[in-house]
C-alpha cells in the first residue's frame, strides 16, 4: 500500500470511502454515524491544499483510505481516518497513521492525538494497540484544543455514545 497526498479529482472518492466506512456502525446500533454526511468537498479541498490530506492507494493508484490532520496545541491531530471496508483489516489505517507520525516528527510536533468512540472495536481498542493512550479529564495532556474538539463533537451529537481523547508520543 502506498501513501501519498490526495489529488483534487479524488476528493469525491474520499466522500465515498467515508460513506462506506460508516456502514459497519449500523451493526452496533449507531445508524446515525452511518447516516452522517461526509465532509463537504470544500472542506476536503482545504485540507488537501494545506497538505493535510493523505490517501492510501491500491495497485491501480486508486484511494482505498484517507487521513485528514490538523495541528492542535502542538500535536498532529487526526481529524478523520477512514478505510473502505474492502481494504479493512490489512494494516492500511496503521500505515496512514505511521505516515502522519513521521510527518509530525519532521515538523517538530511531539504527539498524535485523536478523539474516538470507546466501545467500537475498530476505534479506541484499535488505537490502543497502535500505542495511543486515553486521556483522563485530569490529564495535563488533555489540552484546551482537545477539549474544544470534544465540545464540538458533542454539539454534533456524537456524545450519545462514549468517547475519549487519546494521545501517542512521536518523539
Amino acid at each position: 500500500m502506498r501513501i501519498r497526498a490526495a489529488a483534487p479529482a479524488e476528493l469525491p472518492l474520499l466522500q465515498d470511502i467515508e460513506r462506506a466506512a460508516g456502514e459497519p456502525f449500523r451493526t452496533l446500533g449507531m445508524a446515525a454515524i452511518a447516516d452522517d454526511d461526509p465532509l463537504p468537498l470544500d472542506v476536503l479541498e482545504a485540507y488537501r491544499c494545506e497538505g493535510r490530506a493523505w490517501v492510501a492507494v491500491d495497485t491501480a493508484d486508486r484511494p482505498v483510505a484517507y487521513l485528514l490532520a490538523d495541528t492542535v496545541d502542538g500535536s498532529a491531530h487526526i481529524e478523520q481516518v477512514s478505510v473502505h471496508p474492502d481494504a479493512a483489516r490489512r494494516g492500511v489505517g496503521r500505515e496512514l497513521i505511521e505516515h502522519l507520525a513521521a510527518a509530525a516528527r519532521e515538523q517538530g510536533l511531539t504527539a498524535l492525538t485523536l478523539t474516538t468512540f470507546t466501545e467500537v472495536p475498530w476505534n479506541a481498542p484499535y488505537y490502543t494497540r497502535l500505542g495511543f493512550r486515553p486521556l483522563a479529564e485530569s490529564d495535563p495532556a488533555l489540552t484546551e484544543g482537545l477539549r474544544a474538539i470534544s465540545r464540538a463533537e458533542a454539539a454534533h451529537g456524537l456524545s450519545v455514545w462514549p468517547r475519549v481523547c487519546m494521545r501517542r508520543e512521536v518523539c
